[in-house]
């Protein structure tokens, strides 16, 4: 298998989080290389404890609200959707995202999986959203293309998201937690594949990576939480936008390994409370993405993002008003990325965040 590369100038991992970080001593020997952005949702007078030794920023709302000023609107609060805004203000070209409930999971040998080793590798390596190899990831080691896989088609594309798996609790919605409450995932499934082109699927937040300078402005995770209508479809509404965008600009989504070990079950009431509009809408939704053809014209993320918000206004809106705003948060998302991530041509102004805690 190849060598790696260090990226640990050129990565960033994103928590949001309302408690304190000690979840980060079982991921020291992973994460400790590497710097860490933590999002804090909630009270911002609460103190968050971050184990020493860690390199890492701390935002939380008053930050967003002084960062962003009136663009702060379209970012959730008391919501995990924060922590696009993680997104937001990193400088670097690749972002891990992992929640403070999950921890490090093992191989069915007992080794210790390093989940961030695993995205490296999924995202250095081409995806073949163009073609399914029925031997899963041919660039994986001991795998090659099958028999019969056309040969112009075997360099792959560009991989954009890298999306992991859980091991113990399932990414469940309410219903299927209220009649599975004790359902655990035991099944290791040593495999990574590309999501084909034209084929959406359930993206989960909770152990991803992605490349942010191939779809960084995509990754937006929408309108939840406080004041909305609905919660929990923040990491699902990403992958919907993403991969239609993936799709357009032909760029690789795999999935399967890494897996982590999500440790705790929300409450299957409180999420109900938060999905049931989405579980209703989503009939909507889904074919609504499935139909998206952009213009050939859109040759850049923020372009095709653009015209995808458009879209949701004009179409969605007819289901609810809260698609109208969101669309118009999705315009306000890309007109914060823009100024705070200029495009190379243009001069790059260096951003001081002087309440922003910062340790090393």
């Amino acid at each position: 298998m190849a060598q790696l590369r260090d990226l640990k100038d050129e990565l960033d991992i994103v928590i949001p989080t309302i408690r304190n970080l000690d979840f980060l001593e079982m991921w020291r020997p992973f994460f400790q290389p590497y710097h860490l952005i933590i999002v804090q949702d909630g009270d911002p007078s609460n103190t968050i404890g971050v184990p020493e030794g860690f390199d890492y920023e701390l935002y939380n709302r008053n930050d967003v609200n002084r960062i962003l000023g009136p663009k702060a609107s379209c970012i959730s609060f008391k919501d995990s959707a924060c922590r696009c805004f993680g997104f937001l203000v990193s400088k670097k070209k690749y972002i891990f995202t992992i929640d403070d409930d999950c921890f490090v999971a093992k191989e069915p040998s007992g080794k210790e999986i390093n989940a961030l080793e695993q995205h490296i590798r999924n995202l250095l390596t081409p995806s073949t959203p163009l073609f399914f190899n029925t031997l899963y990831d041919p660039f994986a080691n001991g795998s090659d293309f099958v028999r019969g896989y056309p040969f112009s088609l075997r360099e792959g594309l560009p991989t954009a998201i890298s999306h992991g798996l859980w091991l113990n609790i399932p990414d469940y919605d309410a219903p299927t937690q209220l009649v599975k409450p004790r359902e655990r995932n035991t099944r290791y499934v040593n495999a990574v594949m590309t999501i084909p082109k034209g084929t959406l699927f359930p993206m989960c937040g909770m152990n991803l990576a992605f490349d942010r300078e191939l779809i960084g402005p995509a990754m937006y995770f929408g309108l939840m939480g406080d004041g909305q209508p609905i919660g929990r479809y923040d990491d699902m509404w990403a992958g919907w936008c993403a991969k239609v965008i993936c799709d357009h600009l032909l760029l690789g989504v795999k999935t399967g390994l890494p897996y982590i070990w999500h440790s705790k079950a929300s409450n299957p009431f409180v999420n109900l409370k938060k999905e049931y509009k989405g579980i209703y809408w989503q009939e909507d939704i889904i074919p609504f993405f499935q139909s998206i053809a952009l213009r050939e014209e859109c040759t850049s993320v923020q372009d095709c993002y653009i015209e995808l918000a458009n879209k949701v206004k004009e179409r969605l809106g007819l289901i609810d008003p809260y698609f109208e705003k969101l669309g118009d948060a999705m315009v306000t998302w890309i007109e914060a990325w823009n100024e705070l991530n200029p495009p190379p041509p243009a001069q790059t102004a260096t951003l001081a965040h002087p309440n922003v805690a910062m340790k090393n």
